[in-house]
């Protein structure tokens, strides 16, 4: 009988994550081990990322296991090495970067993912953001809570722009990016894609840009989506803000290295930017007396945009869908490190 460990947090669950492998057949042993994400924040772990849990007691609890779901263990090349019985690592996330791919690889462990898991929630998040910076919801809330009235700012000098008829510059057209698209797109806005990856049709509506720099110069409202690389680090900064319209609006729910806060936040000081919003950080969490947290006109939110319990649940019934095509002898379909298949 395979032994399966169920290793959640506190947002996908060992309850989530039982109810997900329950239908599983032949029925495997499970047993289980959790770490304390959220409340403990995502760090480096020996030699992975935005990981929480100690190594050594998921050793232990990988002692006889032939395969392990979990969402932010670390997987480190130290676990691989004394995990002799490990054959398939199932990672809740889109981006497994909490698991040392080559390390698996050498150890023949087959290592699968769960993409668009928060694909909804994110976008979900995202649109909450876009309007909470054009409209500066959470400011006017924070200051009517105080008894602040002010009239003020219902000046012409002092109102946002409406989405509709507004252009959308999207940064990445993967499941998040063309979902905001779309509603973007609902609220009649005019919307600019910049995917350098994407090769296919964009809906009616909408227009695939090949120049970064041409998107930031026609957009009102930049919203980024990218997945973060060595390559596209501050992809946004100083120069390419400049470049946006006067009054524009940036908003990042996608990865902190993607812009540099210290321009963003420069640019919402001088009035060059509208507003911005922002669910992602340069380091988590921010100390209370960050520039960010202070800067005018930006909306601030702590990584929550993928938070939703549809998501840790697709995360799950995504990962027990690969955990049965293994038993039945097939290939996962979210493998990460094909490779290793080369080899069994």
């Amino acid at each position: 009988m395979v032994k399966v460990l169920i290793a959640g947090d506190k947002f996908v669950t060992n309850n989530v994550l039982r109810e997900s492998l329950a239908a599983l057949t032949p029925a495997p042993t499970i047993v289980e081990a959790e770490s304390n994400f959220p409340l403990d924040p995502l760090a480096d772990i020996g030699d992975v990322h935005e990981a929480v849990g100690d190594e050594d007691e998921l050793i232990a609890a990988l002692q006889g296991v032939e395969v392990c779901i979990s969402h932010t263990m670390p997987f480190t090349a130290r676990v691989f090495a004394n995990a002799p019985d490990l054959k398939l690592v199932v990672i809740g996330r889109g981006g497994p970067v909490n698991v040392n791919l080559e390390a698996a690889t050498s150890a023949g462990v087959v290592v699968t993912n769960t993409p668009g898991r928060n694909a909804n929630a994110t976008t979900e998040h995202t649109v909450a953001m876009i309007l909470a910076a054009v409209r500066q919801i959470a400011q006017r809330h924070s200051e009517l809570a105080r008894g602040d009235w002010r009239g003020d700012y219902y000046q012409f000098d002092q109102v946002g722009p409406e989405l509709h008829g507004s252009t959308v510059g999207v940064i990445g057209y993967g499941a998040v990016g063309s979902r905001v698209a779309a509603i973007m797109g609902a609220f009649g806005s005019r919307v600019l894609v910049f995917d350098p990856y994407f090769s296919g049709e964009l809906p009616d509506g909408m227009h695939l840009i090949g120049d970064l720099d041409e998107l930031l110069r026609l957009s009102n409202v930049v919203t980024i989506h990218a997945r973060a690389t060595a390559e596209n680090e501050r992809m946004i900064g100083a120069r390419e803000i400049a470049l946006m319209p006067e009054n524009s609006i940036l908003v990042n729910c996608a990865r902190g290295s993607l812009v540099d806060f210290d321009a963003m936040c420069d640019a919402l000081d001088s009035g060059h930017l509208y507003a911005g919003a922002l669910d992602v950080f340069p380091f988590e969490p921010l100390p209370a007396d960050h520039r960010i947290l202070n800067t005018p006109r930006l909306t601030v939110t702590p990584h929550l945009g993928g938070a939703s319990k549809e998501a840790a649940r697709i995360a799950a019934r995504i990962g027990a869908e690969d955990i049965q095509r293994w038993l039945d002898g097939k290939t996962p379909t979210h493998v990460v490190n094909p490779e290793v298949l080369q080899s069994r």
